[in-house]
This record gives C-alpha cells, structure tokens and sequence, in this order.
C-alpha cells in the first residue's frame, strides 16, 4: 500500500491521532484512492470503552484526523501544490451507529463533498466487518500564517 500521506508530508507531527511522532497516539495511516482518502487501523485493547467494543472518542479522533487528511490532500491537489495546506478541524460530527468491536480491521473511507479555496467538507465513513458502525461529516481549513497550527507538519 505504500507510504501514507501522514508519514510522506507530516513525518514529525506529534498529534494523538495522526502524528508518526507520537508514540503514544493513533499513528494513522492514510492513503490515496479512488474517490477520496482511505485509512485500515486495528484497535488495541486499550482502545475499548467496554469489553470487546472501541470507545467513541477514539473513533471521533481517527475520522477527525483522517477527514482533516482528506481536506488537505484534496486542497493540494485542486491547488496544484507540493505539500498540503495545514489544515485545522473547524467542526465535526459522527454518529455512532452500532458498537464497534476491536477484534477486527476498520475501515474509514474520507471523501470531499464539496471544495472550496481554503477549506473543505468532507464525507466519513468507518466499516468493520462490512458493517457500517459510524458516519460523520466535518469542515477543514487551511490555516494561514500567524495561526498555531500554521506549519506544524514541517
């Protein structure tokens, strides 16, 4: 599958859920397909809100950071940049629709659902076992110089 986009433009991030820097986060791994942005994690143990079941704020933050991925890849290539924009979460929301268990491959699948110059809606969608277990919809921004985030992935 290759490199994901996390560790090609944002080696040193330190962020929980997407940072390759952060030994103690997520460490997310997303990649280029068609149609959008897709990422596979498997939940550890300490990942669970009850017994053999994920907890929603670990899911809130695996499609928090990958639909902010999907917003800046997308934002780089309809901008015909190198690297992408730093981009900042200005709102989201999931709703969780069935138990997610912990003993199998998620899969989130992040698409932009409408672009514009500095920010992006994005459509989410997290599966196990083929099951459909969460859904969200987020707004991401390309920040500017001045702003905290600005440059954090350099």
């Amino acid at each position: 599958m290759g490199v994901g986009v996390q560790r090609q433009y944002a080696p040193s991030s330190i962020c929980f859920g997407c940072g390759p820097a952060n030994e103690k986060g997520l460490q997310i791994d997303s990649h280029r397909c068609e149609g959008g942005l897709e990422l596979r994690f498997t939940p550890l143990d300490e990942h669970q809100a009850f017994p053999g079941m994920i907890n929603g704020g670990i899911i809130g933050s695996l499609m928090d950071c990958h639909g902010n991925w999907a917003a800046a890849i997308a934002l780089m290539d309809a901008l015909g940049l190198d690297e992408p924009p730093c981009t900042v979460t200005a709102n989201y929301s999931i709703s969780l629709r069935r138990p997610t268990p912990t003993d199998v491959e998620l899969h989130i699948f992040a698409e932009v659902e409408e672009l514009l110059d500095d920010r992006a809606n994005i459509k989410m969608t997290l599966t196990a076992d083929s099951k459909v277990c969460a859904t969200g919809k987020g707004l991401f921004v390309a920040v500017k110089e001045g702003h905290p985030a600005y440059h954090r992935w350099s």
